[in-house]
């Protein structure tokens, strides 16, 4: 077995040992993780001039926004913020379609800018029976009466304090979500 074929099988065991570990909150930061990580690939192929390469790494993202960050939505429970954050996700893919047929670097920032800034508010409603930093107790406190995570269902009862980032706010409005 070479060095490589070696690393990619520790990495799918890796992946794999943490799926199944994992609670319904890490698994969603796990897709972020994983969708950011296909659109930095999809730019270094990109740069590459690879075109097989690039269009596997974005449609890797596609599927990971898509299949996976969009179909745990609960809209029925999630209401209003389920509804905007399924438009969002459709705009992220369409803008991903366009990056790969321009070879659009622009497009695949702006998706990578806006998974960051989702990743991040994700990251901030952590439940605090999960979360293990005595820093963070006074922010899921504060967020646990308003954010109840469960498996594929997002339950929100107000919104949150925290703005949304601009970039987020001009994504959803250009794609009518807002």
């Amino acid at each position: 077995m070479n060095t490589m074929a070696a690393i990619k099988t520790y990495n799918k065991v890796r992946v794999e040992s943490g799926v199944v570990a994992a609670d319904p909150h890490q698994l969603i930061l796990m897709l972020f993780q994983g969708a950011l990580l296909a659109i930095a690939n999809a730019k270094n192929e990109m740069l590459r001039k690879d075109i097989s390469a690039k269009g596997a790494a974005i449609s890797q993202a596609i599927l990971i926004i898509d299949g996976g960050l969009k179909a745990s939505l609960n809209k029925d429970v999630g209401g209003e913020l389920a509804h905007n954050l399924a438009a969002l996700y459709d705009y992220m893919t369409n803008r991903l379609l366009i990056a790969n047929l321009k070879n659009d670097e622009t497009a695949l920032d702006e998706v990578a800018l806006l998974l960051n800034d989702l990743k991040g508010a994700w990251e901030c409603i952590r439940p605090e029976a999960i979360s293990t930093s005595p820093s963070s107790s006074a922010i899921t406190t504060r967020q646990q009466t308003t954010v109840t995570v469960k498996p594929q269902i997002i339950n929100v009862q107000s919104t949150s304090s925290t703005p949304q980032s601009a970039s987020v706010r001009h994504a959803m409005s250009a794609y009518g979500g807002v």
